[in-house]
């Protein structure tokens, strides 16, 4: 009997500790919701302080265990004032206060780091410059070591050089503010206020708006803040009115966040409101067709892109840049320089792709007429069109003279790698020319006037006002979508890093397996299908390929196509099992077709011809 409650005993034991191991590891690589709302509820703003500018957070329960929680700052003495939110994958993002004079990236001062409470640093990498508020943001990662840890406290952000840390040295340290659950983004029309808020709504289930209030100004004050009612809820936006303020609220910059009435709670906030209107100012004509879309790392991709679209009626392009960091600043320059419209805006926030083509839709309205919402891997191409090319192909499929129609939307053709294994140096419609038989989803091209004042969208469509328009699907014999999204694997397998919708799983999460945005026969991990080159491929479709070379290319007597050197930032040649491109000191460079590579021998004795078309070509 004794035996038996002995192994009884200790057979319970071994399942408690057990269960506490498991407790512990998860503990440690786990971000809960109980915990964002316990950690953000009696957050608030302080604005009169000098020692806590504007974009510093303090939390009103700042004495942990009787004590206050303090961090080591440098003992050089110079503290750049920050407010930093974790974002998914323990990446920290730190935004820098208006007031700190930080040196240029000529400097050799500019490097930095994010230092946590127990001393651990990581590199700070720049991002960007918030285009709403003009702040510079720096990227940093979260420590393995404080995984573990309650609460997270901000870092603070340091010059590389700087190693010395002085005990009496020391700040309080507010909780670093979760991205779950946070007011992000502001914009002010000539009516109201809209506020880009985390965390609120879900997909289909939009809370109303009479839970909710805009709070401007410091909270945390008696008589220093104003409410506003909040007049519409949906996804992310929240718009409310235009506050009256008074001598109580003095700042320059006027945080802005959301109040949920019920629990008497305000959303921790990095948003600033601005009485004057945020919208792309009109220094020009209003155009009649823009493309807007959100990019990440796409600088390869870009030139095709928009060059292809501006010859056939695109004006303006609005690009919202999440974080991008490849060479797409560059080729947008060099874009502008050469007489193309390509505006790019500072969009770091993860997962807000509604959100942002939300925010696209009112920032750019007096700047466009009609928008049209396309991925940068994606072609509007119409079966009809044949050269010449021009400018009205696309504008003319717009209902001008049909009043009632405020958005058109169009099929898309998903196409697959076309036995491709490396990105084609050619570009994506000269590379990718075999597809699946049936037509995926749609995009398209909306009135801005015709939007919902919700501002409600769902991949790449709006909810027009119904009232007064109506949404037409349009014929793929008319117009479709070439949707490039099977690409060869070295490209298709970065989509694992983070989808950009809300509403969105990420792939490597094992839940939804059966939504339209994942791929068929995809795991939850980067790893290479077998067979991926040939997969995706029932419909050999080279209509878009045929076309872009009949308006970009020329022929030479001897059967050898050159694709114009401005379409893809390089000659490209084909119609033989050799191609030859011009450098610049006028010789023939021989290209293996097949692997895109070129050769360091030149070929000056090839035929006089092809010498004279790559010079007169240059």
């Amino acid at each position: 009997m004794r035996r038996r409650v002995r192994t009884a005993f200790l057979f319970a034991l071994l399942v408690v500790l057990l269960f506490t191991f498991v407790s512990v590891y998860f503990a440690r690589n786990s971000i809960t919701k109980k915990h964002v709302l316990n950690s953000t509820s009696d957050l608030r703003t302080r604005s009169k302080d000098p020692s806590f500018p504007n974009l510093v957070i303090r939390d009103d329960r700042e004495k942990l265990g009787g004590q206050l929680r303090t961090r080591p700052v440098s003992s050089i003495g110079n503290l750049v004032s920050t407010v930093a939110i974790l974002f998914p994958d323990w990446e920290v993002f730190v935004i820098v206060s208006p007031e700190a004079a930080l040196p240029s990236t000529d400097s050799g001062d500019a490097e930095y780091k994010c230092m946590f409470e127990n001393g651990a640093k990581s590199p700070a990498i720049f991002s960007g410059v918030l285009a709403s508020t003009n702040r510079s943001t720096f990227k940093c990662v979260f420590p393995n070591s404080l995984h573990s840890h309650r609460p997270f406290i901000q870092p603070t952000l340091i010059r590389s050089w700087e190693t010395d840390v002085s005990p009496g040295n020391k700040q309080v340290s507010p909780e670093l503010i979760r991205w779950t659950t946070i007011a992000y983004e502001s914009l002010s029309t000539e009516n109201d206020v809209v506020l880009f808020v985390k965390g609120i709504n879900r997909q289909l289930s939009n809370k109303p708006p009479s839970e909710f209030n805009c709070v401007f100004g410091d909270d945390g004050e008696e008589n220093a803040a104003v409410r506003t009612a909040v007049t519409s809820s949906n996804q992310e936006v929240f718009r409310c009115h235009h506050p009256n303020l008074t001598a109580a609220v003095t700042s320059e910059r006027i945080k802005i966040s959301l109040e949920i009435v019920p629990k008497n709670t305000v959303v921790p906030s990095v948003a600033y409101y601005t009485p004057r209107r945020r919208t792309l100012a009109r220094q020009e004509p209003k155009s009649l067709l823009c493309a807007c879309t959100m990019v990440y790392n796409v600088a390869k991709f870009l030139r095709e892109w928009v060059m292809y679209h501006s010859r056939i009626g695109v004006e303006k392009f609005i690009l919202y840049d999440n974080g991008s960091d490849d060479e797409l600043a560059k080729v947008v320059d060099e874009l502008n320089q050469e007489g193309f419209n390509v505006t790019t805006l500072f969009w770091i926030w993860p997962k807000t792709q509604e959100a942002g083509f939300s925010h696209a839709a009112l920032y750019v309205n007096q700047s466009c007429t009609w928008m049209m919402y396309v991925d940068v891997d994606e072609f509007v191409f119409s079966p009809t069109w044949q050269s010449p090319s021009s400018s009205k192909l696309l504008t003319s499929l717009l209902p001008i003279s049909d009043r009632s129609i405020g958005q058109l939307q169009i099929r898309c053709n998903e196409f697959g790698p076309s036995n491709q294994t490396s990105h084609p140096v050619e570009g994506v419609t000269q590379g990718y020319t075999c597809r699946r038989k049936v037509d995926e989803r749609h995009k398209s091209i909306v009135l801005l006037d015709a939007v919902n004042s919700s501002l409600e969208n769902a991949i790449h469509h709006f909810e027009v006002k119904k009232s007064f328009y109506r949404s037409i699907l349009v014929s793929t014999e008319d117009v479709v979508v070439n949707h490039y999204k099977y690409q060869a694997w070295s490209e298709f397998r970065t989509k694992f890093r983070r989808r950009v919708s809300a509403y969105v799983v990420d792939w490597t999460q094992a839940l939804n397996p059966t939504s339209k945005d994942r791929t068929p026969g995809l795991g939850f991990e980067p790893i290479e299908p077998e067979g991926w080159a040939k997969k995706f491929c029932e419909v050999r479709d080279d209509r878009l390929k045929l076309l872009t070379q009949d308006w970009f290319g020329s022929n030479t007597s001897h059967g050898l196509l050159v694709m114009n050197e401005d379409f893809w930032g390089f000659s490209y040649c084909s119609g033989l099992s050799f191609c030859f491109e011009c450098d610049d000191v006028r010789q023939v460079t021989y290209i293996d077709a097949e692997a895109a590579m070129e050769s360091p021998e030149p070929l000056e004795d090839f035929l006089g011809e092809v010498w004279s078309f790559c010079n007169l070509s240059r």
